[in-house]
């Protein structure tokens, strides 16, 4: 009978409906799921004299509410904020290492400098000198735990890479294998919903990682790919990501390395996009780098200033000063070394040679807080440029275009930049690389050099006196050495007016302004005086060494001003030594507060995705248990349908059967 027929297949239909509802209500939670629906359609009626007659419904398939549009968005904006959010909680530790205060670096050199001022005042007493050791030794240690600090940061970063490329290998097998279960399932003519839904679920996981880019193929299969062009899925095989250092060897900057089939192709990482690996990366080879070469530059720059000085001080004994720290080595240079060493020219480095590669310090005051590129353009020509802003280092201010040259016959020649000279690129052939890292490593080893208060050379080697007949006005406002022991004194200035003066030492005669320095002979000049007020005719003035002198040196406290006034000497970028630290905090801060605003933002972009996402293909539960009622009310329609049928069919029965 044509009505049982309808009613079983109306009952067979909503009971797939009710099925399929119950299914969505028991996925509300499962991440990834797809609400799925059941689509019916009708049986093709049966031609009569009367019209088409219907044969009831029949389902056509479970179909997924799916949007490929949305789920992209969805999972890109999830990607990019893994790597503005990853990039930014790194950022706030890398913050957390420069702090303010009193616990910072800055809080330990201003202390440091400040130390030297009871020294100056009393240099004898043993007490004062001990302090001002002890402010030295608490500056090269918390330099060195910031670097330490630095180096567990990395620590943690490598491990973290490790173990997220080991996931994405994880993920990309797995891919790999459900494209094989989707191909093999789409020859049934019906599309495997729940493969499809973990596919999905598998490549949005693998975005938190790296961006991906899908594109379909005929066989229902997705090909997955990674930094532009790159396959990490084809089919049902999948490549493998590693990790391996950069260009040139450097361990703590690495690059991402893709395997297909046993060829390793070393990725762009501008190209990665988001995710979580490319965060890492970004903040390790950039922000990280950044960090060190500022704490670097701080040490180095400090430390070195601080060092210059007190060699130009003498201690209780009469001798010129040593170090105060551990001087600081910026020769750390890498060249080229994959697939293997492509420089071709004779340059050596690290083999300990007086003919090795060099970088040095030349002036503490112009240093950048950068790596550096060296390549060799020509036989006798050569580009520099700094890796922190990808600018080429001027050598001829006026025109900065100007190549710089070195002599291919003279090593010895040095090539300045940025405060550092390098030499020895004789021998260098044209293409030849190399790449600079003066402060990567300044701070690791930083210690105070000696612990003896009697050794800390806080006496000037040159001592200066009015001439005692003097009538005029002139004062003393500063007299500082500039080699040691001293060259050139004894040295007599006569005043031969209120304006001009001449010196024993050099034939003519010399303008004097009040306050501004007058400057010995040699390079660096052997002295600096300062002089302030308006002489008279024949005042004179006499610089000579203290110890020709019937002055006490012991009581001379004139190099220890001259190691307090380092502080107020433009030595970053323009700005007082004092300020250096904060220069540092600064710009760790900027980058932290921009990494923060950037993973605000894109965290608000992926929520508003993947809610319009989850608007197309989430379970929302109101509407699930209204479409139960609804199939629950048409299926036990139907079932009413198949009762009425049954009674026409016991009806025909009992009349045919009198």
């Amino acid at each position: 009978m044509g009505i049982l027929n309808i009613g079983t297949q109306a009952l067979n239909a909503n009971l797939l409906a009710l099925q399929t509802t119950g299914n969505n209500i028991a996925n509300v939670n499962t991440a990834g799921y797809s609400r799925q629906s059941v689509i019916q359609q009708t049986v093709a009626g049966q031609y009569t004299g009367a019209g088409y007659i219907g044969k009831g419904v029949t389902v056509a398939t479970i179909q997924r509410n799916y949007d490929q549009f949305l789920t992209r968005q969805s999972a890109l904006a999830a990607s990019t904020q893994a790597a503005d959010a990853t990039r930014s909680d790194y950022l706030a530790q890398l913050s957390n290492i420069f702090q303010g205060g009193t616990d910072g670096i800055g809080a330990s050199i201003n202390d440091m400098m400040n130390s030297f001022s009871d020294v100056a005042s009393a240099p004898t007493d043993l007490t004062a000198r001990t302090v001002a050791l002890t402010r030295i030794d608490e500056t090269a240690r918390r330099m060195r735990a910031a670097s330490q600090s630095l180096d567990d940061l990395q620590t943690g970063i490598s491990q973290s890479l490790t173990e997220k490329i080991g996931a994405v290998n994880t993920l990309a097998k797995n891919i790999a294998a459900v494209n094989e279960q989707i191909a093999r399932a789409m020859g049934n003519s019906q599309p495997p919903n729940d493969l499809l839904d973990k596919r999905d679920q598998l490549i949005k996981n693998l975005n938190q990682y790296v961006q991906t880019t899908s594109i379909a193929a005929d066989d229902g299969s997705v090909g997955v790919y990674i930094g532009g062009s790159q396959a990490l899925v084809l089919g049902a095989s999948a490549a493998t990501l590693s990790l391996a250092k950069n260009d040139f060897g450097d361990t703590l900057q690495n690059k991402l390395v893709i395997t297909q089939a046993g060829n390793a192709v070393t990725m762009d990482e501008s190209r990665l996009g988001g995710g979580e690996i490319s965060g890492l990366l970004r903040f390790q080879n950039t922000d990280l780098v950044e960090g060190r070469n500022l704490l670097g530059r701080l040490t180095t720059a400090v430390t070195g200033s601080m060092n210059a000085q007190h060699a130009l001080g003498l201690d209780l004994n009469g001798q010129p000063g040593g170090d105060l720290f551990t001087p600081v080595s910026v020769n750390n240079i890498l060249t080229p070394t994959a697939p293997a060493t492509l420089n071709t020219g004779s340059v050596t480095y690290g083999s300990g040679a007086a003919t090795d590669l060099t970088l040095a310090v030349t002036n503490t005051s112009t240093l950048v807080a950068s790596d550096y590129l060296v390549t060799v353009t020509s036989p006798t020509q050569v580009s520099i440029t700094r890796v922190s802003d990808g600018v080429s280092v001027p050598v001829n201010v006026a025109n900065p275009s100007v190549p710089i040259t070195f002599d291919p016959t003279n090593a010895a020649v040095p090539i300045t930049f940025d405060g550092l000279t390098l030499t020895n690129l004789a021998g260098a052939n044209t293409g030849d690389r190399f790449y600079l890292q003066p402060f990567s490593t300044a701070a690791s080893n930083i210690t105070r050099e000696f612990s003896t208060p009697s050794a800390l050379a806080v006496a000037s080697p040159i001592a200066g006196k009015m001439g005692t007949t003097n009538k005029g006005s002139l004062q003393l406002s500063s007299l500082v050495a500039g080699v040691n022991p001293p060259t050139n004194v004894p040295v007599t200035i006569t005043f031969t007016s209120a304006s001009s003066y001449t010196r024993s030492d050099v034939a003519g005669s010399f303008t004097y302004t009040s306050g501004k320095p007058i400057l010995g002979t040699g390079t660096p000049s052997a002295w600096s005086l300062t002089l302030q007020g308006a002489p008279q005719n024949l005042d004179t003035f006499t610089l000579q060494d203290i110890k020709t002198t019937s002055l006490d040196l012991k009581l001379n406290g004139g190099n220890a001003s001259a190691l307090m006034a380092l502080r107020d000497v433009p030595t970053f970028d323009g700005a007082a030594m004092s300020d250096g630290y904060a220069s540092l905090i600064s710009e760790i801060g900027v980058r932290a507060q921009s990494a923060n605003y950037s993973a605000t933002v894109s965290t608000n972009i992926a929520q508003n995705a993947e809610k319009d996402r989850t608007g197309v293909s989430g379970v929302n539960m109101d509407e699930e248990a209204a479409k139960l009622l609804q199939y629950q009310q048409a299926y036990q329609a139907s079932a009413k349908m198949i009762q009425v049928a049954q009674t026409i069919f016991d009806t025909l029965i009992q009349t045919l059967g009198r």
